[in-house]
């Protein structure tokens, strides 16, 4: 396995860290890792050894305010700022594996973000994989706190108002021990711009769920705690794919790649992508 990093200027100045991982053999296909709020590209590095292994190039980049990138940890101004950048590392990574078929892979936040993605750039790929997606809430915010939401990221957008529990993470101790030690993990509260970024961003793509025609396997974790299961059940729903497959794993927390079980997510993910390249 071959690793490759860098950085590239956002539109704004900002410098955003990227790396890729590819086999040793010629590559079969690509897999493009948009990763969650709070954390970080090489935390799938682990998921990079089980691909190339089997002929796939993964990249990966951090956004904005996360991991290596610069950036307020926990704060955003726009989404559409996380989105700039990913189509950024997505033409760079077309550029380096040009003619290379590719899959877009999200996570939490960044499967929402993988989703108003291909609302602008599904003929980019050949499918789209998403885990645990920030797609709904099991409760909707009512009037009043959706209003508070609201004025809080005009009056005070970096004030951190949203702390999530990293024992939801994993159901394995030492990830989760890991994730909290992880210097390059955000353990501050999500800032309250970031909060509204993130509904304003689900409420669109509930509202646009029916444009994205994309082949799409959805997976979850049962027992996940930090993002909702009927968040995937309604993207399976409400998605215009004609090929669309939903998966939700007995038990499991939110981040299913870092799971006991997580060959298993592999093979499934490995098997669905193996014959759309056919």
């Amino acid at each position: 396995m071959q690793h490759t990093e860098g950085t590239f200027q956002a539109a704004d100045g900002a410098e955003i860290y990227w790396q890729y991982w590819q086999p040793a053999a010629p590559p079969r296909a690509l897999l493009l890792v948009v990763h969650g709020a709070g954390e970080h590209s090489s935390r799938y590095a682990t998921f990079a050894r089980y691909f190339t292994a089997r002929g796939y190039v993964v990249g990966a980049l951090d956004h904005p305010g996360h991991g290596k990138s610069a950036g307020q940890y926990g704060h955003i101004e726009r989404l559409d700022g996380l989105l700039a950048t990913l189509e950024q590392f997505r033409e760079r990574l077309s550029a380096d594996f040009a003619g290379l078929p590719a899959f877009l892979v999200g996570h939490s936040m960044g499967g929402l973000l993988a989703c108003l993605h291909l609302l602008s750039h599904q003929p980019e790929y050949v499918g789209c994989v998403l885990s645990g997606a920030a797609i709904r809430v099991d409760e909707e915010p009512g009037f009043w706190q959706r209003l508070a939401i609201r004025c809080l990221s005009l009056l005070t957008p970096a004030k951190g108002i949203m702390q999530l529990d990293a024992n939801g993470v994993s159901r394995d101790p030492a990830v989760v021990a890991a994730y909290v030690q992880d210097p390059l993990v955000n353990h501050d509260p999500m800032s309250a711009r970031m909060v509204a970024e993130l509904f304003r961003g689900m409420h669109r793509l509930q509202a646009e769920a029916g444009k994205i025609t994309l082949p799409l396997l959805i997976l979850h974790g049962e027992a996940d705690p930090m993002t909702s299961p009927e968040g995937s059940r309604f993207l399976y729903e409400n998605a215009g794919s004609e090929d669309k497959s939903l998966e939700i794993f007995p038990g499991l927390y939110h981040e299913i790649f870092n799971e006991p079980e997580r060959d298993a997510v592999f093979g499934d993910i490995l098997e669905w992508c193996d014959k759309r390249l056919v």
